[in-house]
Protein backbone atom coordinates (compact mmCIF):
# COMPACT_ATOMS: atom_id res chain seq x y z
CA UNK A 1 0.00 0.00 0.00
CA UNK A 2 1.49 3.10 -1.35
CA UNK A 3 2.10 6.17 1.32
CA UNK A 4 -0.92 8.32 -0.38
CA UNK A 5 -3.51 5.20 0.38
CA UNK A 6 -2.18 4.99 3.60
CA UNK A 7 -3.08 8.51 4.59
CA UNK A 8 -6.59 8.39 2.57
CA UNK A 9 -7.06 5.18 4.93
CA UNK A 10 -6.32 7.27 7.92
CA UNK A 11 -8.36 10.33 7.06
CA UNK A 12 -11.50 7.57 6.01
CA UNK A 13 -11.01 6.37 9.31
CA UNK A 14 -11.13 9.52 11.20
CA UNK A 15 -14.14 10.94 9.41
CA UNK A 16 -16.11 7.98 10.18
CA UNK A 17 -15.07 8.08 13.90
CA UNK A 18 -16.07 11.82 13.67
CA UNK A 19 -19.50 10.40 12.14
CA UNK A 20 -19.67 7.85 14.69
CA UNK A 21 -19.62 10.23 17.69
CA UNK A 22 -21.73 12.70 16.02
CA UNK A 23 -24.55 10.29 15.57
CA UNK A 24 -24.16 9.18 19.25
CA UNK A 25 -24.48 12.50 20.23
CA UNK A 26 -27.58 13.74 18.11
CA UNK A 27 -29.03 9.76 18.88
CA UNK A 28 -29.23 10.48 22.85
CA UNK A 29 -30.64 14.60 21.96
CA UNK A 30 -33.47 12.87 20.49
CA UNK A 31 -33.29 9.39 22.73
CA UNK A 32 -36.90 10.20 23.79
CA UNK A 33 -37.49 10.25 20.22
CA UNK A 34 -35.79 7.41 19.69
CA UNK A 35 -37.65 5.24 22.51
CA UNK A 36 -40.81 6.23 21.36
CA UNK A 37 -40.64 4.91 17.92
CA UNK A 38 -38.97 1.68 19.15
CA UNK A 39 -41.85 1.52 22.14
CA UNK A 40 -44.32 1.61 19.05
CA UNK A 41 -42.31 -0.96 16.62
CA UNK A 42 -42.23 -3.27 19.67
CA UNK A 43 -46.11 -3.04 20.11
CA UNK A 44 -46.80 -2.99 16.36
CA UNK A 45 -44.85 -6.36 16.52
CA UNK A 46 -46.53 -8.07 18.80
CA UNK A 47 -49.99 -6.82 18.08
CA UNK A 48 -49.60 -7.66 14.70
CA UNK A 49 -50.71 -11.25 14.79
CA UNK A 50 -54.09 -10.20 16.11
CA UNK A 51 -54.40 -8.02 13.24
CA UNK A 52 -54.09 -10.96 11.26
CA UNK A 53 -56.01 -13.23 13.07
CA UNK A 54 -58.99 -10.61 12.46
CA UNK A 55 -58.35 -10.12 8.76
CA UNK A 56 -58.10 -13.93 8.05
CA UNK A 57 -61.87 -14.26 9.02
CA UNK A 58 -63.99 -14.78 6.05
CA UNK A 59 -67.88 -13.40 6.53
CA UNK A 60 -69.09 -15.09 3.30
CA UNK A 61 -66.84 -14.03 0.24
CA UNK A 62 -65.49 -10.69 1.98
CA UNK A 63 -62.57 -10.61 3.86
CA UNK A 64 -61.65 -7.85 6.19
CA UNK A 65 -58.50 -6.51 5.13
CA UNK A 66 -55.41 -5.14 7.66
CA UNK A 67 -57.10 -1.89 8.08
CA UNK A 68 -60.34 -3.54 9.38
CA UNK A 69 -58.24 -6.13 11.72
CA UNK A 70 -56.45 -2.64 13.57
CA UNK A 71 -60.47 -0.85 14.03
CA UNK A 72 -61.57 -4.05 15.40
CA UNK A 73 -59.15 -3.65 17.47
CA UNK A 74 -59.61 0.05 18.63
CA UNK A 75 -63.35 -0.89 18.46
CA UNK A 76 -62.21 -3.63 21.18
CA UNK A 77 -60.43 -1.67 23.38
CA UNK A 78 -63.06 1.17 23.44
CA UNK A 79 -65.65 -1.17 24.26
CA UNK A 80 -63.71 -2.48 27.35
CA UNK A 81 -63.46 1.45 28.41
CA UNK A 82 -66.50 1.75 28.25
CA UNK A 83 -67.72 -1.38 30.21
CA UNK A 84 -65.85 -0.48 32.47
CA UNK A 85 -67.00 3.07 33.09
CA UNK A 86 -70.52 1.38 33.24
CA UNK A 87 -69.43 -1.17 35.88
CA UNK A 88 -66.68 0.29 38.04
CA UNK A 89 -67.54 4.12 37.84
CA UNK A 90 -71.35 4.32 39.31
CA UNK A 91 -70.07 3.03 42.67
CA UNK A 92 -67.03 5.26 43.35
CA UNK A 93 -69.07 8.25 41.94
CA UNK A 94 -71.83 7.34 45.05
CA UNK A 95 -69.43 7.29 47.40
CA UNK A 96 -67.58 10.37 46.35
CA UNK A 97 -70.65 12.35 46.53
CA UNK A 98 -71.95 10.84 49.58
CA UNK A 99 -68.13 11.70 51.17
CA UNK A 100 -68.72 15.14 49.97
CA UNK A 101 -71.87 15.78 51.15
CA UNK A 102 -71.20 14.09 54.68
CA UNK A 103 -68.29 16.25 55.58
CA UNK A 104 -69.26 19.51 56.46
CA UNK A 105 -71.37 17.74 59.21
CA UNK A 106 -68.88 15.16 60.64
CA UNK A 107 -65.54 17.88 60.43
CA UNK A 108 -66.66 19.75 63.31
CA UNK A 109 -67.35 16.30 65.45
CA UNK A 110 -64.03 15.26 64.26
CA UNK A 111 -61.98 18.15 65.03
CA UNK A 112 -63.81 17.99 68.53
CA UNK A 113 -62.75 14.26 69.00
CA UNK A 114 -59.27 15.58 68.22
CA UNK A 115 -59.29 18.67 70.63
CA UNK A 116 -61.08 16.28 73.64
CA UNK A 117 -58.12 14.17 73.18
CA UNK A 118 -55.59 16.46 74.43
CA UNK A 119 -53.05 15.94 72.50
CA UNK A 120 -53.10 19.12 70.12
CA UNK A 121 -53.98 22.81 71.80
CA UNK A 122 -52.72 26.61 71.14
CA UNK A 123 -49.84 27.10 69.34
CA UNK A 124 -48.86 23.33 68.65
CA UNK A 125 -52.79 23.30 66.74
CA UNK A 126 -52.21 26.38 65.11
CA UNK A 127 -48.89 25.40 63.76
CA UNK A 128 -50.47 22.08 62.12
CA UNK A 129 -53.06 23.74 60.85
CA UNK A 130 -51.09 26.09 58.90
CA UNK A 131 -48.84 23.70 58.13
CA UNK A 132 -52.04 21.51 56.37
CA UNK A 133 -52.73 24.77 54.60
CA UNK A 134 -49.15 24.87 53.05
CA UNK A 135 -49.90 21.58 51.91
CA UNK A 136 -52.91 22.07 49.75
CA UNK A 137 -51.72 25.47 48.32
CA UNK A 138 -48.72 23.41 47.20
CA UNK A 139 -50.16 20.47 46.04
CA UNK A 140 -52.26 22.89 43.78
CA UNK A 141 -49.65 24.51 42.69
CA UNK A 142 -48.32 21.49 41.94
CA UNK A 143 -50.76 20.24 39.83
CA UNK A 144 -51.17 23.67 38.21
CA UNK A 145 -47.39 23.44 36.72
CA UNK A 146 -47.68 20.18 36.38
CA UNK A 147 -50.44 20.39 33.82
CA UNK A 148 -47.99 20.85 30.94
CA UNK A 149 -46.30 17.72 31.54
CA UNK A 150 -49.34 15.79 31.86
CA UNK A 151 -50.62 17.67 28.27
CA UNK A 152 -46.95 15.96 26.98
CA UNK A 153 -47.36 12.88 28.40
CA UNK A 154 -50.85 12.94 26.74
CA UNK A 155 -49.79 13.58 23.63
CA UNK A 156 -46.25 10.89 23.73
CA UNK A 157 -49.57 8.41 24.18
CA UNK A 158 -51.28 9.43 21.51
CA UNK A 159 -48.57 10.00 18.68
CA UNK A 160 -47.61 6.50 20.35
CA UNK A 161 -50.98 5.07 19.14
CA UNK A 162 -50.56 6.74 15.95
CA UNK A 163 -47.38 5.15 15.26
CA UNK A 164 -48.26 1.81 16.07
CA UNK A 165 -50.97 1.89 13.83
CA UNK A 166 -48.95 3.46 11.43
CA UNK A 167 -46.19 0.30 11.74
CA UNK A 168 -48.47 -1.96 11.65
CA UNK A 169 -50.12 -1.26 8.08
CA UNK A 170 -47.13 0.03 6.83
CA UNK A 171 -44.65 -1.71 8.53
CA UNK A 172 -43.51 -4.18 5.69
CA UNK A 173 -42.21 -1.44 3.68
CA UNK A 174 -39.91 0.13 6.79
CA UNK A 175 -38.96 -3.26 7.41
CA UNK A 176 -37.70 -3.41 3.78
CA UNK A 177 -36.25 0.30 3.72
CA UNK A 178 -34.32 -0.66 6.82
CA UNK A 179 -32.76 -4.05 5.54
CA UNK A 180 -31.82 -2.40 2.54
CA UNK A 181 -28.44 -0.64 4.64
CA UNK A 182 -27.37 -4.50 5.82
CA UNK A 183 -24.57 -5.71 3.46
CA UNK A 184 -26.68 -8.64 0.92
CA UNK A 185 -24.30 -11.20 1.89
CA UNK A 186 -26.24 -10.62 5.82
CA UNK A 187 -29.02 -9.74 4.41
CA UNK A 188 -30.83 -13.34 4.19
CA UNK A 189 -29.37 -14.17 7.90
CA UNK A 190 -30.87 -11.24 9.79
CA UNK A 191 -34.40 -11.03 8.55
CA UNK A 192 -34.68 -14.80 9.55
CA UNK A 193 -33.36 -13.92 12.53
CA UNK A 194 -35.80 -11.06 12.89
CA UNK A 195 -38.43 -13.04 11.86
CA UNK A 196 -37.68 -15.77 14.62
CA UNK A 197 -37.81 -13.01 17.49
CA UNK A 198 -41.33 -11.78 15.71
CA UNK A 199 -42.76 -15.05 16.60
CA UNK A 200 -41.49 -15.58 19.66
CA UNK A 201 -42.75 -12.15 21.19
CA UNK A 202 -46.41 -12.77 19.67
CA UNK A 203 -45.78 -16.01 21.51
CA UNK A 204 -45.19 -13.78 24.62
CA UNK A 205 -48.47 -11.44 23.95
CA UNK A 206 -50.53 -15.11 24.82
CA UNK A 207 -48.87 -16.10 27.33
CA UNK A 208 -49.19 -12.63 28.84
CA UNK A 209 -52.64 -12.45 28.06
CA UNK A 210 -53.36 -15.53 29.63
CA UNK A 211 -51.87 -14.51 32.99
CA UNK A 212 -53.90 -11.32 33.03
CA UNK A 213 -57.18 -12.87 31.95
CA UNK A 214 -56.13 -15.60 35.18
CA UNK A 215 -55.78 -13.12 37.88
CA UNK A 216 -58.22 -10.59 36.43
CA UNK A 217 -61.27 -13.38 36.72
CA UNK A 218 -59.74 -14.70 39.74
CA UNK A 219 -59.76 -11.35 41.57
CA UNK A 220 -63.14 -10.29 40.38
CA UNK A 221 -64.45 -13.63 42.03
CA UNK A 222 -62.79 -13.22 45.39
CA UNK A 223 -63.59 -9.49 45.69
CA UNK A 224 -67.15 -10.45 44.66
CA UNK A 225 -67.09 -12.92 47.79
CA UNK A 226 -65.98 -11.27 50.48
CA UNK A 227 -68.16 -8.00 49.05
CA UNK A 228 -65.36 -5.47 48.60
CA UNK A 229 -66.25 -2.48 47.36
CA UNK A 230 -65.72 -1.83 44.07
CA UNK A 231 -64.87 -5.30 42.96
CA UNK A 232 -65.31 -4.92 39.16
CA UNK A 233 -63.02 -2.35 39.01
CA UNK A 234 -60.68 -3.69 41.15
CA UNK A 235 -60.82 -6.71 38.77
CA UNK A 236 -60.62 -5.17 35.73
CA UNK A 237 -57.49 -3.18 37.20
CA UNK A 238 -55.70 -6.00 38.55
CA UNK A 239 -55.69 -8.38 35.58
CA UNK A 240 -54.80 -5.32 33.39
CA UNK A 241 -52.13 -4.18 35.41
CA UNK A 242 -50.61 -7.45 35.17
CA UNK A 243 -49.29 -6.46 32.00
CA UNK A 244 -46.20 -4.51 34.07
CA UNK A 245 -44.62 -7.26 35.84
CA UNK A 246 -44.08 -7.35 39.52
CA UNK A 247 -44.71 -3.74 39.62
CA UNK A 248 -48.33 -4.09 38.80
CA UNK A 249 -49.12 -7.01 41.03
CA UNK A 250 -47.46 -5.00 43.68
CA UNK A 251 -49.77 -2.08 42.71
CA UNK A 252 -53.04 -3.87 42.61
CA UNK A 253 -52.21 -5.87 46.23
CA UNK A 254 -51.55 -2.06 47.66
CA UNK A 255 -54.98 -0.67 46.16
CA UNK A 256 -57.20 -3.83 47.09
CA UNK A 257 -56.01 -3.44 50.77
CA UNK A 258 -56.34 -0.02 50.88
CA UNK A 259 -60.28 -0.29 49.26
CA UNK A 260 -60.80 -3.68 51.66
CA UNK A 261 -59.53 -1.35 54.88
CA UNK A 262 -62.50 1.05 54.42
CA UNK A 263 -64.78 -1.23 55.89
CA UNK A 264 -63.73 -4.08 57.86
CA UNK A 265 -59.71 -6.15 59.39
CA UNK A 266 -61.20 -8.68 58.33
CA UNK A 267 -61.58 -8.42 54.32
CA UNK A 268 -57.96 -6.74 54.97
CA UNK A 269 -56.47 -10.15 56.25
CA UNK A 270 -59.35 -12.53 53.40
CA UNK A 271 -57.39 -9.94 50.44
CA UNK A 272 -53.93 -10.52 51.70
CA UNK A 273 -54.20 -14.43 52.12
CA UNK A 274 -55.88 -14.58 48.29
CA UNK A 275 -52.52 -12.59 47.18
CA UNK A 276 -50.46 -14.79 48.89
CA UNK A 277 -51.76 -17.97 47.71
CA UNK A 278 -52.07 -16.89 44.16
CA UNK A 279 -48.59 -15.46 44.07
CA UNK A 280 -47.37 -18.76 44.58
CA UNK A 281 -49.48 -20.47 42.59
CA UNK A 282 -49.12 -18.00 40.21
CA UNK A 283 -44.81 -18.11 39.70
CA UNK A 284 -44.50 -22.16 40.68
CA UNK A 285 -46.76 -23.31 38.18
CA UNK A 286 -48.82 -20.74 35.95
CA UNK A 287 -45.59 -18.82 34.93
CA UNK A 288 -43.14 -21.82 34.39
CA UNK A 289 -45.87 -23.36 32.20
CA UNK A 290 -47.02 -20.40 30.42
CA UNK A 291 -44.75 -17.35 30.33
CA UNK A 292 -41.51 -19.28 30.07
CA UNK A 293 -42.51 -22.03 27.78
CA UNK A 294 -43.66 -18.55 25.35
CA UNK A 295 -40.90 -16.83 25.37
CA UNK A 296 -38.16 -19.49 26.29
CA UNK A 297 -36.04 -17.73 28.67
CA UNK A 298 -34.68 -18.68 31.94
CA UNK A 299 -36.86 -16.72 34.96
CA UNK A 300 -33.55 -14.95 35.46
CA UNK A 301 -33.20 -13.65 32.52
CA UNK A 302 -36.90 -12.17 33.04
CA UNK A 303 -36.32 -10.94 36.34
CA UNK A 304 -32.90 -8.81 34.95
CA UNK A 305 -34.57 -7.75 31.68
CA UNK A 306 -37.32 -6.56 33.88
CA UNK A 307 -34.67 -4.73 36.50
CA UNK A 308 -33.02 -2.90 33.74
CA UNK A 309 -35.98 -1.48 31.64
CA UNK A 310 -37.43 -0.22 35.26
CA UNK A 311 -34.36 1.20 35.91
CA UNK A 312 -33.81 2.94 32.42
CA UNK A 313 -37.44 4.10 31.34
CA UNK A 314 -39.86 3.21 34.43
CA UNK A 315 -43.19 1.48 33.86
CA UNK A 316 -43.20 1.67 30.25
CA UNK A 317 -39.24 0.26 29.84
CA UNK A 318 -40.75 -2.59 32.09
CA UNK A 319 -43.76 -3.32 29.71
CA UNK A 320 -41.44 -3.85 26.73
CA UNK A 321 -38.54 -5.37 28.97
CA UNK A 322 -39.45 -8.66 28.48
CA UNK A 323 -40.10 -8.55 24.69
CA UNK A 324 -37.30 -6.91 24.25
CA UNK A 325 -34.94 -9.29 25.83
CA UNK A 326 -36.51 -11.85 23.30
CA UNK A 327 -35.22 -9.83 20.69
CA UNK A 328 -32.00 -9.70 22.24
CA UNK A 329 -31.91 -13.25 23.17
CA UNK A 330 -32.53 -14.45 19.39
CA UNK A 331 -29.85 -11.89 18.36
CA UNK A 332 -27.41 -13.44 20.44
CA UNK A 333 -27.86 -16.86 19.94
CA UNK A 334 -28.00 -16.35 16.09
CA UNK A 335 -25.04 -13.73 16.42
CA UNK A 336 -22.97 -15.30 19.36
CA UNK A 337 -24.03 -18.39 20.63
CA UNK A 338 -24.36 -19.66 16.83
CA UNK A 339 -21.56 -20.31 14.36
CA UNK A 340 -22.07 -20.32 10.97
CA UNK A 341 -21.07 -23.88 10.19
CA UNK A 342 -18.52 -24.47 6.98
CA UNK A 343 -20.48 -24.89 3.31
CA UNK A 344 -22.31 -28.08 3.11
CA UNK A 345 -21.84 -28.98 6.83
CA UNK A 346 -25.74 -28.77 6.99
CA UNK A 347 -27.95 -25.60 7.42
CA UNK A 348 -29.51 -24.95 10.83
CA UNK A 349 -33.08 -25.71 11.75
Amino acid sequence: MSESDGARSLRSDILFGFGLVLAAWVAWLVRDVLFLLYVSALFAVVLTPLVQAVSAVKIGRWRPFKGIGVLVLLVAAAGGLVLFGFLALPPVINDLHSFGQELPTRLPALLAQVKNLGILQGPQAAAIVAKAQDMVSNAATYLLYSMKDWAGKLFDVVMGIVLTIYFILEGDQAYKWFLEFIPPGQRARLDGTLRRAETRMGRWLVGQGSLMLILGVVSTIVYVSFNVRYAYALGFLTGLLNIIPVVGAAVCVGLALLVAAIDSWGRVIAVAVFYLIYLNVENSFLTPRIMKSSVNLPGWAILVALLIGSALEGVLGAMVSVPTAVLVAVLLDEYVVYREEPAGAGTRQ
